[in-house]
């Protein structure tokens, strides 16, 4: 079989290319360069978009060439920009609270890295990646479920994967743990088989991308009472603690951003734990809209959560908490993505 896969540099990636060549398939290496120099100023830490970029380009191309596998790069920093960044910027900007890595996911990993790689003449039946998760076909209809590895199931940011992008799909590592890929990139001898894990979005701080400038407003409990100031609601998120600035008695949590005032709402643990969930521009994966009990993830490293679904709402039983405008909740039911959608109001 002829397959795709599409390489970061990391040790994840690396190991799905040398393991899918290691059982006999023609495979090619792809990978995505995002970043423009002068841009934005990125920092030092390990993620997905920065200027160490270049480093992991060259990873991956020498990956390739102990691998003997034909290696391309394909320049989508304009696609990027539009399809993420903007996304981004507009979101926070609103009051929301983002998830770049689900969009880059369905709109550009497995959107445009394989439709550009098609387009220029690359041959392959399957497209393959290193996420932790894992594709079951029943009856022509294709399931997504989560990865062996529950501390590194990367399930949640594939929640909008359509069925023609799961029919082309491979996943190598999804019934994997960690210690095992880790474990198969010393066999390989693959250089890249200490290397971290890529941990963040963005390697700077991600004001940066906002192109806004600090804005003076107040920090107010929920009675309306200003308790201090701050120099733009951006600079915080929903279920924050630490870094508020406000000295009380008790730990104060974001509650609120209001763009419109430029406020901040602050308040007890308490205050965060709401029950209702109203979902907007939902995805399913492998048919209709659930009803019923499902379980929930507002945020990717969170518990999964009793919920009731009907329509466009969750009920949560017991609460959920920090849960923002703008996230997406993913719905589950045992180990498989049923599908989810984006907060729109949270109650």
């Amino acid at each position: 079989m002829k397959i795709a896969v599409g390489l970061s540099g990391g040790v994840d990636s690396s190991v799905a290319a040398a393991l899918l060549k290691s059982q006999g398939h023609e495979v090619v290496g792809i990978t995505m360069k995002l970043w423009r120099e002068g841009r934005y100023r990125g920092g030092e830490k390990d993620a997905c978009f920065g200027p160490g970029e270049a480093e992991d380009i060259a990873r991956a191309e020498n990956l390739c060439r102990a691998l003997d596998i034909p290696y391309h790069v394909f320049d989508c920093a304009d696609e990027y920009e539009k399809v993420v960044l903007d996304y981004f910027r507009s979101e926070y900007l609103a009051g929301k609270t983002p998830n770049p890595c689900v969009r880059c996911n369905a709109f550009m990993k497995f959107g445009v890295l394989p439709n550009l790689a098609r387009k220029s003449g690359i041959d392959f039946d399957k497209f393959a990646t290193g996420h932790y998760a894992r594709i079951r076909e029943e009856n022509g209809i294709f399931h997504l479920l989560c990865g062996a590895d529950e501390k590194k199931d990367q399930s949640y940011f594939l929640y909008r994967l359509k069925q023609p992008q799961l029919a082309n799909l491979l996943f190598p590592l999804g019934g994997l743990h960690k210690t095992e890929v880790r474990e198969l990139a010393a066999k390989f001898g693959l250089a890249v088989k200490d290397k971290p894990d890529s941990q963040d979005f963005y390697s700077g701080d991600h004001t940066e991308l906002l192109n806004t400038l600090p804005r003076h407003g107040n920090i107010v409990d929920t009675a309306g009472n200003v308790l201090g100031t701050h120099e733009g609601f951006w600079n915080y998120t929903i279920g924050q603690r630490k870094g508020v600035g406000i000295a009380a008695k008790h730990p104060l949590y974001v509650l609120e951003l209001n763009p419109c005032r430029n406020e901040v709402v602050v308040g007890n643990a308490e205050d965060t734990l709401k029950h209702e969930l109203k979902l907007a521009d939902c995805s399913w994966i492998a048919g209709d809209a659930p009803v019923g009990e499902v379980q929930v993830k507002v945020r990717s490293a969170s518990k999964l959560l009793p919920a009731v679904f009907k329509k466009t709402t969750l009920q949560f039983p017991d609460g959920v908490s920090a849960a923002a405008r703008g996230q997406s909740a993913v719905l589950y039911r045992e180990n498989e993505v049923l599908g989810g959608g984006i907060i729109a109001e949270v109650r």
